[in-house]
């Protein structure tokens, strides 16, 4: 019994153990996931801009259709883009701005920004008016430059985190006695992970609602270490 049960301890710690070097390809899909969605946002938005920009000088359009445009084109790439973010990445997104702002709301924004905190823009002369649409339209191409920098390093992160794990993966399979069992069993260990931890944060999101990033991690997490577990053990 005893060296049986030995056998059983051995096979549980093992399994833990991959379960957390698991944890190594869940961080870095996530990381690598979200990154990619936050290069993806700054590149349409800022396209997005840039069109605008270019129908309002040329005529095309007016300034005031160009400012509606772009706020409304906004809201809908941030919609867009945090639909393929992670469960993680969306609840982090939200945590610091649930909802794009309204028309009038940044008309009333640029308004002070440009002419002072007594301005109103119904008073404001034609020019002054457009001079207001067109900061909206220039800032509808803006990203959040903290942000920005913090998924840049994120993204490095990532890639590191996916190497750590391939290369992990890479030498269990050179040393193993059987490959290509190996190789099925890092493979799968793996995927499940991160599918795993994606199912676990999307469902840690409905436990907690929207704009909860740290349950969210949590859920995962530990959604991404209990598939990488199960299945290990199950190998």
């Amino acid at each position: 019994m005893e060296p049986n049960k030995t056998d059983k301890d051995e096979a549980i710690f093992n399994s833990t153990m991959k379960s957390l070097e698991a944890q190594i390809t869940n961080v870095g899909a996530h990381l690598s996931i979200d990154t990619r969605a936050r290069l993806l946002y700054i590149q349409e938005i800022k396209n997005m801009s840039d069109k605008l920009r270019a129908d309002a000088i040329s005529r095309r359009i007016s300034w005031a259709a160009a400012a509606r445009q772009a706020q409304e084109t906004r809201n809908l790439i941030m919609g867009i883009i945090r639909a393929r973010s992670t469960p993680v990445g969306r609840a982090f997104a939200e945590s610091m701005k649930q909802e794009g702002y309204s028309l009038n709301q940044l008309i009333a924004l640029k308004t002070v920004q440009l002419n002072g905190e007594q301005a109103l823009f119904s008073r404001l002369s034609i020019t002054k008016q457009n001079a207001v649409y067109a900061s909206i339209v220039t800032s509808a191409g803006r990203s959040n430059a903290y942000v920005s920098r913090a998924m840049a390093g994120a993204a490095y992160a990532g890639r590191g985190l996916l190497f750590v794990a391939i290369a992990l993966s890479t030498y269990k399979i050179a040393t193993s006695s059987n490959k290509a069992a190996t190789f099925q069993k890092e493979l799968a260990v793996n995927g499940v992970s991160v599918a795993g931890g994606i199912a676990g944060g999307a469902l840690a999101g409905l436990a907690c609602g929207p704009a909860a990033p740290i349950c969210v991690t949590v859920g995962a997490f530990v959604g991404g270490a209990l598939a990488a577990f199960a299945t290990a053990n199950y190998w």
